[in-house]
């Protein structure tokens, strides 16, 4: 399979990486280390059972000046942020980072930001739960059927 595009002008050749998101997706999960890895496929493939059809999303933590500015992260779904100033922009229903101690599950667009933690909180397991965020060492510290309530409370919500 080709990943690249080549340009050719008078004075250069530029290949540009291309690569399609469901290749950026496994390729960000088969990078992560065990347990992690396989949690995350788990997780990928549970988030794709509850809403099959939906958008897929990779960004890949850089900023326009190819800064990191965050963990690389799996989106889900399609929501619209609202901001303040009138401005909208278009971003994920649900995220799947890794992250150093763990992974993080974002549930996107939730007005009450302790809505998370009151519903799911207590009966998630080990987690941390903030106003849109889950974040869990491994699937085996946490009760994966309240995981998925709560993802799927994320896709309904609009």
């Amino acid at each position: 399979m080709k990943f690249w595009n080549e340009f050719t002008t008078a004075k250069q050749t530029t290949y540009i990486f291309c690569m399609n998101i469901q290749a950026q997706i496994q390729e960000y999960i088969s990078g992560q280390p065990e347990p992690k890895r396989s949690d995350m496929q788990a997780l990928h493939k549970m988030i794709l059972q509850v809403q099959p059809e939906c958008k897929l999303w990779f960004l890949d933590g850089k900023n326009s000046e190819n800064k990191t500015v965050s963990n690389p992260n799996i989106g889900y779904g399609f929501y619209t942020i609202k901001y303040a100033n009138g401005e909208t922009r278009e971003f994920y229903q649900i995220g799947l980072s890794a992250n150093t101690t763990g992974i993080s599950v974002y549930i996107m667009g939730i007005k009450d930001k302790t809505y998370l933690a009151k519903t799911y909180g207590k009966k998630l397991g080990k987690a941390s739960v903030t106003g849109y965020c889950i974040k869990f060492k491994t699937l085996k510290d946490i009760n994966i059927k309240t995981l998925e309530e709560a993802i799927r409370f994320g896709f309904a919500n609009k």
